[in-house]
């Protein structure tokens, strides 16, 4: 279900999956990306016992731009959604450059988060010094060069993720899959997404309609997040892929800060494959650990 929630002059949209009788969560989707989830992640969620909501980020999907926002400034928008929906107390989850928008949640709205997991997040990064070489950032994923462009502006950071952007897309029009396969989760080969409306419509949302959301994310990144890692008092778990060696170098980092959080390393890469994700949905639920 598609809808949509005002927040002073702002909109924001949002789809809703799983149960309306289910344990209430709400989720943040990585840099880039949008609320429209593939096939297999919503019947994940359908079968999880969770009802589910994903926003999108202001810049993403239609909801409006809010330039200069930081980390912190998903508070907001996070609030007035759970109100809207009457939920009183929730979990919170974030994939990737989701992760630090509900590490925010977790920290800044304590009597309201129940749990927090994040799987692939990055963690503030290092931008103070010299341009930092490839060399720098397989040491330390804090200092790679997207955050340091961000640091220095928007007309720095854009025209590299627009190049980004058109090689996905030329791979995509190639002939490639949605999602790239990943090596440790051998499975059927995914078809071309060229071939499905659902995929490409997911695809242009996130790589073509607009850069907006992506390009404010890397911003806020690079800025300061509005709160401290060790705030948090929730149970965090942080998920990271085997082959996902920059994942679990940041998870070595947000582990060390963050009060009482637990390691959960599965086989795979950056994004969960279908069991790993189904065990997040269990443990944000409370059915598994934590």
């Amino acid at each position: 279900m598609d809808s949509e929630v005002r927040v002073g002059d702002r909109v924001v949209r949002y789809s809703v999956y799983g149960s309306v009788d289910g344990s209430s969560a709400m989720s943040f989707g990585g840099s880039p990306s949008t609320r429209w989830k593939r096939p297999d992640a919503v019947r994940a969620i359908s079968q999880s016992g969770l009802w589910m909501v994903i926003p999108d980020r202001p810049g993403y999907g239609g909801s409006t731009r809010q330039p200069g926002r930081t980390i912190a400034s998903v508070v907001e928008d996070a609030r007035a959604l759970a109100d809207s929906l009457g939920w009183d107390r929730f979990a919170v989850s974030g994939g990737s450059g989701g992760g630090p928008h509900a590490l925010a949640c977790a920290a800044l709205l304590p009597d309201r988060v129940t749990r927090c997991a994040v799987s692939g997040s990055n963690a503030p990064p290092i931008v103070d010094d010299p341009e930092p070489t490839d060399d720098d950032e397989a040491a330390d994923p804090r200092r790679n060069r997207t955050s340091w462009l961000a640091a220095r502006g928007e007309h720095h950071l854009r025209p590299l993720l627009e190049d980004t952007a058109r090689r996905i897309m030329a791979g995509i029009e190639a002939g490639g899959p949605e999602i790239p396969p990943d090596p440790l989760s051998p499975g059927p080969s995914a078809p071309p997404a060229r071939d499905d409306p659902s995929a490409m419509a997911r695809l242009t949302a996130t790589f073509v309609t607009s850069h907006d959301g992506w390009v404010d994310d890397h911003v806020a990144f690079a800025r300061d997040w509005g709160f401290l890692l060790g705030d948090l008092r929730v149970p965090v778990s942080i998920w990271y892929g085997s082959a996902d060696e920059r994942a679990a170098k940041y998870a070595d980092i947000l582990a060390s800060e963050i009060p009482h959080a637990e390691r959960i390393p599965y086989t795979g890469g950056h994004i969960p494959p279908p069991a790993a994700y189904r065990d997040l949905l269990r443990w944000l639920g409370g059915r598994l650990g934590g």
